[in-house]
């Protein structure tokens, strides 16, 4: 095993598996349930060796605003990273149970605090039971503290007017990541009070559709999907339900070249409530 200097957006369990001594390595468990779903009983719940939790809900969320999962300031995520061990020049891996789900949150929330050195495993949690690595029980223990320091980048993360001003924008595109039916307004958000449809001008591109079998597509499918959507000078900006889903968009379009990329921290959480922002079936 040699010495790792970056790490690319997407590693495979067979990457981590070869470099599970490395001592720069964190890995963190960033499950989520899906909306509706109750948690699984913690008595159930198993992650891989020394993975250690990174709770989206509460611990990495602005928790003084209604929204869910908004981003926390740089000073409370970084003693935050710091409680888990995370330094300057940790190499972070995140996964989830799902697969490919609520892991790129992390991993986009670092790169937003100007920590680079972070990726998602591909097919996360099932892909690394599947090949028949080693896990055990999910549990927390008490880790030295690292001394991360956050670098907050803002221009990362859109907030409601910024997403405005990009709707009628020929040099920026809003995606949502939201299923077609929610796109459309065909069926009820998951969260109760708000309005259905969509963004005026935005671009459906379900999160589920840049992944088979819970893994992420093939580079060159990738560009094809996002090719035929947006152009690599143009600024994407990635919407969803709460900020959780637009940040696998914007992992697939890492992979696909793209490079001007930000996400809508209250997404459709805050898009959806009765206000004056526009919504169009």
């Amino acid at each position: 095993m040699g010495h790792i200097d970056s790490l690319p957006p997407l590693v495979s369990v067979e990457w981590l598996a070869s470099n599970l001594d490395n001592p720069d390595l964190v890995i963190l468990d960033a499950s989520l349930p899906l909306p509706g779903a109750k948690p699984q009983p913690e008595s159930e719940r198993v992650q891989i060796k020394n993975a250690r939790f990174f709770d989206i809900e509460t611990t990495f969320s602005d928790t003084s605003t209604a929204l869910p999962h908004t981003m926390p300031s740089a000073e409370a995520f970084a003693k935050e990273a710091q409680k888990l061990g995370i330094n300057s020049d940790s190499l972070i891996i995140v996964y989830d149970n799902i697969g490919l789900y609520s892991s790129a949150r992390p991993w986009w929330m670092f790169r937003a605090m100007g920590h680079p050195n972070v990726a998602v495993l591909d097919g996360g949690l099932p892909a690394w039971i599947k090949a028949g690595y080693e896990v055990e029980p999910a549990h927390s223990e008490s880790v030295e503290p690292g001394n991360f320091a956050a670098n907050y980048q803002p221009e990362r993360i859109n907030d409601a007017q910024d997403v405005l001003a990009a709707l009628n924008d020929p040099d920026q595109v809003v995606f949502d990541a939201r299923s077609r039916e929610r796109f459309l307004g065909e069926v009820p958000e998951p969260r109760a009070g708000l309005r259905g449809g969509h963004m005026p001008n935005a671009v459906s591109l379900p999160f589920m559709s840049i992944q088979e079998g819970n893994k992420m597509l093939p580079q060159p499918e990738l560009e094809r999907i996002y090719g035929g959507l947006a152009d690599k000078k143009q600024h994407l900006i990635f919407s969803c339900g709460s900020g959780v889903t637009a940040c696998v968009l914007a992992l697939g379009a890492e992979l696909a070249g793209y490079e001007n990329l930000s996400v809508y921290d209250g997404s459709w959480s805050e898009w959806g409530l009765p206000s004056d922002l526009p919504v169009t079936t």
